[in-house]
């Protein structure tokens, strides 16, 4: 496992981890040094790092997990539970918007409740 800093982020990198990554605030743990490269990995991150920080980091791992429970009581399946989470959904629909960050209200995460 290697680590290093890039903006106000502390990477580590960990080739065994089984997700591409995670937002632990303010670790961002990665499988593929390959991530780095692409703007929409650093993008979906970055937008995690913004939740964690408005809700104060906490909080937003509470919400995070009890909407995570709740989608896959009504979704019966992980993957589709998982991107139905507020936070994700917010993060997959700009990942690929470069800047989203400068103009994202706050707490915008709130618009993909449904």
């Amino acid at each position: 496992m290697t680590t290093s800093g890039i903006k106000n982020w502390q990477l580590i990198h960990c080739k065994w981890f089984y997700m591409q990554g995670i937002t632990l605030f303010p670790f961002v743990i990665y499988q593929h040094p390959a991530l780095l490269s692409k703007p929409s990995f650093i993008n979906h991150e970055h937008i995690h790092l913004r939740q964690q920080r408005e809700l104060l980091i906490i909080p937003f791992y509470v919400i995070y997990l009890l909407h995570y429970l709740f989608n896959l009581i009504k979704y019966r399946r992980h993957h589709k539970a998982y991107l139905n989470i507020v936070f994700e959904r917010e993060a997959y629909t700009h990942e690929n918007t470069p800047n989203y960050l400068q103009s994202r209200k706050w707490m915008a995460w709130m618009i993909y409740w449904k």
